[in-house]
């Protein structure tokens, strides 16, 4: 074999290398993005870390079994708005749908647009806490001053009671943390001084 034979054939074995290096790496960063995803589709579906599930519809048997429910608020610091539960605690029959409520008030000069995150504790009940409707599902506009009461619809389900290291749980708190949308905020913000400056040049 000529040195140049040699060289041709190193020349090959370095890009294949490289291909399988750039591979690994376009794997990983695929694997990366898809992270996030797929494992908030698994706490919505086993339940996990006490994400709760959503459904159409309360199922059909009520049972005579009460849990009390809690209900708790909070926000992250830079979030001007003031968060509370209508309602602190309901009594509930598992399988029998309840409506509760939050209230929520923009205190800044600004259009404030916050999205919620949720849990139940203790953690083990996630699988069985459903929700037909709620506020977290979308994004919360509030103008400066404004004030909103925001519903959740749920239920308990009652495969709770067949699930041995569920059944003997008699209190579940439900907890939503709002957080600000910088991005969505601002852009709320100036679709708002673009509204007033139009207000102001039919004037």
């Amino acid at each position: 074999m000529t040195l140049m034979d040699r060289d041709t054939n190193q020349q090959k074995r370095n890009q294949r290398t490289a291909l399988y290096a750039s591979g690994i790496i376009v794997g990983m960063l695929g694997l990366t993005a898809a992270a996030v995803p797929l494992y908030d589709l698994f706490c919505r579906v086993t339940g996990f870390g006490g994400t709760t599930q959503v459904a159409e519809a309360a199922p059909d048997a009520v049972t005579d079994h009460v849990v009390r429910v809690s209900f708790n608020a909070d926000r992250e610091p830079d979030l001007p708005w003031r968060f509370q539960p209508s309602q602190r605690r309901m009594e509930v029959k598992v399988g029998e749908n309840h409506l509760a409520f939050y209230e929520a008030e923009n205190r800044s000069d600004r259009p404030i647009v916050g999205r919620a995150v949720y849990n139940v504790t203790p953690h083990k009940v996630g699988a069985y806490f459903a929700k037909v409707h709620c506020f977290c599902f979308e994004e919360q506009l509030l103008m400066p001053g404004e004030s909103i009461e925001m519903p959740v619809s749920f239920f308990v389900d009652p495969r709770m009671l067949d699930d041995a290291n569920a059944s003997d749980v008699h209190e579940i708190t439900l907890s939503y943390t709002f957080f600000i949308d910088e991005e969505a905020s601002a852009a709320a913000a100036a679709a708002e001084t673009a509204h007033l400056t139009t207000s102001d040049d039919q004037i």
